[in-house]
Formats: C-alpha cells, sequence, structure tokens
C-alpha cells in the first residue's frame, strides 16, 4: 500500500509539515509558550514550550499518517480498498495538521478567531466529505464501519454504507448551519446520532436478513 501510493503519502507527508516551516518565520513573533490544547469554550487550558508547540503535532499527525498506510497495506482485503477512499484517507492528517496547526498559532498570536466555531466548521466539512465517500467504500477491515454484521455480509455492509453517508452528510450539513451558535451540546448529540444510526439500521438489517 505504501508502494503504490508512494507518491502522493510523500507530498501529503510534506504538506503536513508545513506548519512546521511556518512556525520557524513566525518564530520571534510567537511567545515563548504557546497553547496545545482548548477547552470546549475554544479557550486554552493546556499551555508547551514554543519548541514542542511547533514541532510537536506536525511530527505527532506524520508519525500516525504513515502508521494508517502501513496498517491498511496489511489488511486481508486490501484489493477492496479503492483509490479514491486510499487518497480520502491519505488527506486526513495533512488536513488536521494544516487545520490545527493554524489555529494554535492563531491564537498565540492574539488574533481574534472563535475557536469552537472553526472546529465545527472542520469537523462539518470533514463528515460532509466522508459521508460522501464512505458509501462507495468496499468491504475491508481498514476503513469504514467494521463491526460483525457488516464484515460478516456484504449485503449488510453495502447497506449500513449507504445509510451512513446520508446521515452523515446531513449531519454535517446541520453542524456547519449550527457552529456559529458555538453550542457544544448540539455538536456532541450530532455526532452521537451519526454514529449511532448507522450502528441500530446494521444491526436491524441483520435481524432481517437472518430471518429471511
Amino acid at each position: 500500500m505504501i508502494k503504490k501510493n508512494l507518491k502522493l503519502l510523500i507530498f501529503t507527508s510534506v504538506i503536513i509539515l508545513l506548519p512546521i516551516l511556518a512556525g520557524l518565520i513566525l518564530w520571534d513573533k510567537l511567545p515563548d509558550e504557546i497553547p496545545v490544547h482548548f477547552n470546549a469554550q475554544g479557550a486554552a487550558d493546556g499551555w508547551a514550550g514554543k519548541e514542542f508547540g511547533i514541532f510537536g503535532m506536525p511530527l505527532f499527525l506524520l508519525a500516525v499518517h504513515w502508521l494508517c498506510t502501513w496498517v491498511t497495506g496489511l489488511d486481508p482485503k486490501k484489493k477492496n480498498i479503492s483509490q479514491k477512499s486510499m487518497g480520502l484517507v491519505l488527506w486526513i492528517c495533512p488536513a488536521t495538521s494544516l487545520f490545527v496547526n493554524g489555529i494554535i498559532y492563531a491564537y498565540a498570536l492574539n488574533s481574534k478567531i472563535d475557536i469552537s466555531t472553526a472546529c465545527m466548521l472542520f469537523f462539518g466539512v470533514l463528515f460532509v466529505i466522508i459521508g460522501n465517500y464512505i458509501p462507495k467504500c468496499k468491504q475491508n477491515y481498514s476503513i469504514g464501519i467494521k463491526i460483525s454484521w457488516t464484515l460478516n455480509s456484504e449485503k449488510n455492509w453495502n447497506y449500513t454504507h449507504r445509510l451512513a453517508g446520508k446521515v452523515w452528510v446531513i449531519g454535517g450539513l446541520l453542524i456547519i448551519a449550527t457552529s456559529f451558535l458555538n453550542w457544544v451540546w448540539l455538536f456532541a448529540a450530532i455526532t452521537i446520532i451519526m454514529i449511532v444510526i448507522p450502528v441500530i439500521g446494521s444491526y436491524l438489517y441483520y435481524k432481517k436478513e437472518n430471518k429471511a
């Protein structure tokens, strides 16, 4: 899987590391301690030295990026993983790196940015994108909704992922539309519903399939 996607893997790895370059350029403007964690209200509640703040997150995400690619390559059904699905996986860490480090630098430089709204918008867009891709995902052990009912039945897998695609797109759009309200409880509720509905739908399909 790494060999097959090596060019894209290297390119996305460079994207992940770009915030380090930005941090070095902004070095003199950044305070000695910068935020590395935010609470539900969007206020910084965790701080670290400038060196860790600049290098820590990109390097961590780079390790996760390569680990996910390597693990996916070990999937017994990796032939079912399309290039589009793999491409989506390879772009999640780069997008996260740019977003998270952008938020960290903006906050450290006293930029007037609403962290909670920005995070909800980011996740809302991410859910919509995943919702559009997930129905096209074939049965495998790495990407998708991997519960016993979907892994043991291709029909259940297809049904569950078509349902999840619709639910995630709708849920993502709702999160985007309500992000300005900064209601963390609403974001959490929508996210939980997005997880629960496909699982329940998959189970009901499993019961129906066993009765036939």
